[in-house]
């Protein structure tokens, strides 16, 4: 355990001439709105270290000069909630970055491969459980608590060092950027009040209700943040939308809310309850939030959809690559709906793997049937079938 600003900075300096080095961290959040950082891990070539960002007196300064330095990888493993913490506490995403969770994903590994499943598959290590769910912010830890945690950065060199050898050999690394893209992107971990509505699942698309439920999510978005405590510690998802719903002008409506107590109905709570309701209602309905449009499958093609979800599966077992980094359900059906539809499968290496055969099994240019085997699916070149005219069918249908 490194405990003091002194022993940091050597170890951090130690690090500078890595060409990568392996991250981890172990928060708590139940209580609060943003991440506690209980315990940070950090691995070199030839040593790895627990940092104690709750030590008295240390600061964590030369860490956060290691993850700006542009000379050296940071390696991470589902590397979201890690990477809010440093950009909530330095203002800055540790750069560059590399996640073995997506690296894994295309290298066949399945759908948000867990660690214990990737260290034990390329480092042959084995991850004791017990200490999953350890209150870290105790002090002190103990010796097992701290390898424990060590382990998360310990092993995930070797497999690092697997997944981008296995990159390299089939020509899959420049598949990575647009995901590692998002997660060097600050808008993916800041949560602008003004947006915090799209978060809830609005039981009405009212441009009233929708104008006056924006403003009572920014107001307890920006609530949360200053009291540092959880959205629905200030106020639950199902008691806001009832006020939209109803957009109560007086303390005494307000109270009739179910959810809601007589101390925050008389506090300052309720009274900035009350003023984002009539901020809503003043809105212009014409400047009103739109609900998310939703892609409407036009009637007859959930066959198509069906078609292209086996291909989808088809080709990604094909490839080894995790369904989910090519397309989702929304994706599927945008494409069904849609040959220039908008969605990351029709476009680079994923129209190459998917979408490109997806157009064409949509419009009858390939079918699928199976091998002589029995058991395995193939793409089968094919004429598309133009369908009959309509007056054909009923011509048809009379003459039966």
């Amino acid at each position: 355990m490194i405990s003091d600003t002194e022993s940091l900075a050597a170890f951090c300096q130690r690090l500078k001439s890595a060409s990568f080095v392996t991250v981890d961290t172990e928060f708590m959040r139940e209580k609060t709105y943003w991440p506690q950082l209980c315990l940070v891990q950090l691995g070199g070539p030839d040593e790895a270290h627990a940092i104690d960002p709750l030590a008295p007196g240390i600061d964590l300064a030369p860490l956060f000069e290691l993850m700006a330095d542009t000379n050296v990888l940071k390696v991470f493993h589902a590397a979201r909630q890690d990477v809010e913490i440093f950009l909530h506490l330095a203002d800055a995403i540790p750069t560059p970055l590399f996640d073995t969770q997506v690296a894994a994903m295309v290298c066949g590994f399945g759908d948000a491969v867990g660690y214990e499943t990737l260290a034990s598959q390329l480092a042959k290590a084995r991850i004791d459980k017990t200490m999953r769910f350890t209150d870290w912010a105790m002090r002190p830890l103990s010796e097992k608590q701290v390898q424990y945690a060590l382990a998360d950065v310990t092993h995930l060199r070797v497999a690092y060092e697997k997944l981008v050898r296995k990159l390299e050999k089939n020509g899959r690394l420049d598949w990575l950027s647009d995901e590692m893209g998002i997660l060097a992107e600050p808008g993916t971990y800041r949560v602008d009040p003004e947006n915090a509505w799209r978060r809830l699942k609005p039981r009405s698309t009212s441009p009233r209700f929708l104008a006056v439920l924006k403003e009572l999510a920014a107001w307890r978005e920006r609530e949360a943040q200053d009291r540092d405590l959880p959205r629905q510690r200030v106020l639950r998802d199902e008691t806001l939308t009832e006020i939209a719903a109803h957009h109560p002008a007086t303390t005494d409506e307000l109270g009739r809310t179910r959810g809601i107590g007589k101390g925050l109905v008389e506090g300052k709570m309720g009274q900035g309850i009350l003023e984002a309701v009539r901020r809503g209602l003043a809105i212009p309905e014409s400047q009103a939030p739109k609900a998310p449009d939703r892609v409407e499958v036009p009637k007859g093609l959930g066959p198509v959809v069906e078609l292209l979800k086996v291909l989808l599966k088809m080709k990604c077992d094909e490839h080894g690559v995790a369904s989910k980094l090519v397309a989702n359900s929304a994706d599927i059906d945008a494409i069904a709906s849609d040959d220039d539809a908008d969605v990351q499968a029709l476009h680079g290496w994923r129209r190459d793997l998917f979408g490109e055969d997806a157009l064409k099994l949509k419009h009858g240019r390939i079918g699928l049937g199976f091998c002589t085997d029995g058991r395995r699916l193939r793409l089968i070149p094919t004429e598309p079938v133009e369908a009959a005219p309509v007056d054909m069918v009923a011509e048809l249908i009379a003459a039966d």
